[in-house]
C-alpha cells in the first residue's frame, strides 16, 4: 500500500510539472500599477467602482514581462479587442478609466505599461514620482521594445476565450503616434484610432498599413494638426484609408480633459462627446 501511494503521489508530482510547463507565459494578479496623476482622482473613482471585470496580467514579451490592465466587457458574444496606448504620461487612472468605458461600450480592452520593469523600484509607470520622470523614460524606450510589447499585448489579448481575435488599436497623444506606428508594423490590425497623434512620415511605412486609420484632433492643436496633411498625402497616395476629423476649439488631450471635472473649456467636453459618439460608431461596423 505504502508502494502505491509513492507511485501515485510521484505521477501526480509528474502532472503538475507537466501542466506547469505547458501553461502560457503570463499570469494574473491584483494590485495596481497606474501612476495616481495629480488631478484625476475622478477617473480613479470611476475605474474603481466600475461593475466590470478588471485585472492586471503580466504578458511576456520576449525577457521582458509587460503588466496590462484588462477590462472585459458585460456582453453573452465574442468581442473585438481594443489595445489601448497610453499618454506621455504613462498608465495613469484616466487610462484605466478610459479602458474601462470601452468594455462598457462592448469591447475587451487592454491597457499596456511600456515602462513595465523601467521604474526604479523595478516596477512600471506606478515607482516614478511625477511626470517629468515618466515622460524622460519613455522618450527614452527603444521603439523595436516599444513593437515587440504591443505585438504580444495583440497576441495575448485576441487569444482570450471572450475575444473574436479581431484587434484594433488606439492611442493618445504619445500614444495616438505609438497607435499609427504600430498599424505599419501588425498587417492584420481591423483599425487604428490615432488621438492627437502624428502618423509616420516614410513611404515604405506606411506601405505596409493594411488597416483603416482615423484620425481625432483638437482644432486648437496646431502642433499636430501642421502634421495632417503630409499623413493625407502618404496615404492617399499609398492607396490606405485615413479619415481625419478636426474638432474646432479642443485643446490637445480633450479626451481626458473634456470629463475632467475641472475643465474649464467647453469646447474640450464637446469635442470629447463628438469623439466617443464617431468612435463608437466605427467600432460597431468592425
Amino acid at each position: 500500500m505504502r508502494t502505491a501511494f509513492v507511485i501515485i503521489a510521484a505521477l501526480s508530482l509528474a502532472a503538475i510539472s507537466a501542466a506547469a510547463q505547458d501553461a502560457p507565459a503570463f499570469h494574473q494578479h491584483t494590485g495596481s500599477h497606474a501612476f495616481n496623476a495629480p488631478g484625476q482622482d475622478w477617473a480613479k473613482q470611476r475605474a474603481d467602482k466600475s461593475p466590470r471585470h478588471q485585472e492586471w496580467v503580466s504578458v511576456k514579451s520576449g525577457a521582458r514581462t509587460v503588466n496590462a490592465f484588462l477590462v472585459y466587457p458585460e456582453v453573452k458574444v465574442k468581442a473585438t479587442s481594443i489595445v489601448v496606448i497610453h499618454e506621455i504620461m504613462g498608465l495613469t487612472d484616466w487610462v484605466r478609466s478610459l479602458a474601462d468605458q470601452l468594455a462598457e461600450a462592448g469591447y475587451i480592452a487592454i491597457a499596456p505599461d511600456l515602462l513595465s520593469g523601467l521604474g526604479p523600484k523595478g516596477g512600471g509607470t506606478a515607482d516614478f514620482a511625477d511626470r517629468s520622470a515618466i515622460g524622460q523614460a519613455i522618450g527614452a524606450l527603444p521603439p523595436d521594445q516599444i513593437a515587440a510589447d504591443l505585438n504580444s499585448v495583440a497576441d495575448y489579448v485576441s487569444k482570450l476565450p471572450a475575444a473574436n481575435g479581431n484587434v484594433a488599436v488606439a492611442g493618445f497623444c504619445y500614444g495616438g503616434s505609438q497607435a499609427f506606428r504600430f498599424a505599419t508594423l501588425r498587417p492584420n490590425l481591423v483599425a487604428a484610432f490615432v488621438f492627437y497623434g502624428q502618423g509616420p512620415d516614410k513611404k515604405e511605412d506606411i506601405a505596409r498599413i493594411n488597416a483603416p486609420v482615423y484620425g481625432f484632433y483638437g482644432g486648437d492643436d496646431e502642433r499636430i494638426n501642421a502634421t495632417i496633411p503630409k499623413t493625407q498625402a502618404l496615404m492617399r497616395e499609398a492607396g490606405k484609408k485615413f479619415d481625419p476629423v478636426v474638432y474646432e476649439g479642443a485643446r490637445h488631450g480633450f479626451m481626458r480633459a473634456g470629463e475632467d471635472p475641472a475643465n474649464l473649456k467647453e469646447a474640450n467636453k464637446w469635442a470629447r462627446d463628438k469623439a466617443w459618439e464617431r468612435w463608437k460608431g466605427i467600432l460597431k461596423k468592425l
